[in-house]
């Protein structure tokens, strides 16, 4: 018999990681997907209840990666679970509503700026500015979810890599519980927003980088105070 390789064992990890995910989890991020679109897109209208069947068949899946899909769904706080009546739709943010979310916001996410300029790594300062480039080559929100859901993902992704750089696990998953990407992209697309997005959130990244905490927290606080303006002069335009 002949000797173990060690070296055969890391091959073989080495393989596993760079295998593809099986096929139940791609059909299950893949059904994931196109049930987040249809609420955002309001094919799914807020408060509508959401049938297991209904977009199995629509869907042409079996009920299990559509009650998979719709577990995940409702820890994003886009459809909600009553006992009897199945799922939901939440509804959408009223205008007070917005106001409240940012209100957390500002509470929340200039503080983890400034702790992110203190306390991130190299590797978490490297990944916030390829976050902020990805942006760059993904159009801003206009039309469908599809057409900006690279967008909306990316700018999640910002301001949680942010919170997770403060070393605040506390605060990262209160930032996260948020979910206002989600729920504020899904109002309506505001358009021209992307280019100002882009801008405040180069600011954000500069001051980080400059390990300077105050003008991390105030360019944060800046960003979140011009997108709820955004955000409540589309409300006053519709």
């Amino acid at each position: 018999m002949s000797a173990h390789d060690p070296s055969d064992s890391g091959a073989a990890a080495r393989g596993a990681e760079q295998s593809p995910p099986p096929a139940r989890q791609v059909l299950s991020d893949s059904v994931y997907e196109n049930i987040t679109a249809m609420i955002m897109d309001h094919e799914i209208a807020p408060g509508a209840r959401v049938g297991i069947e209904t977009l199995s068949r629509t869907l042409d899946v079996s009920p299990t990666p559509v009650r998979e899909a719709l577990a995940r769904l409702e820890s994003d706080g886009l459809v909600v679970k009553r006992s009897l009546s199945g799922y939901r739709a939440t509804e959408l943010l009223t205008r007070q509503g917005v106001e409240e979310l940012f209100e957390m916001r500002l509470l929340l996410e200039p503080r983890a700026a400034a702790l992110a300029a203190l306390n991130a790594d190299e590797s978490q300062l490297d990944n916030i500015e390829k976050i902020l480039e990805a942006m760059q080559s993904h159009p801003g929100p206009v039309g469908p979810y599809a057409s900006y859901r690279d967008f909306a993902a990316l700018d999640q992704s910002f301001h949680e890599a942010i919170t997770q750089a403060a070393h605040r696990p506390l605060l990262a998953d209160a930032v996260e519980r948020l979910h206002s990407h989600l729920h504020i992209f899904r109002l309506s697309s505001v358009p021209g927003a992307g280019e100002p997005t882009l801008a405040e959130h180069d600011r954000v990244v500069r001051s980080i980088l400059r390990r300077s905490a105050d003008r991390a927290a105030k360019a944060m606080a800046e960003h979140l105070t011009r997108s709820l303006e955004r955000q409540l002069g589309h409300f006053e335009e519709t």
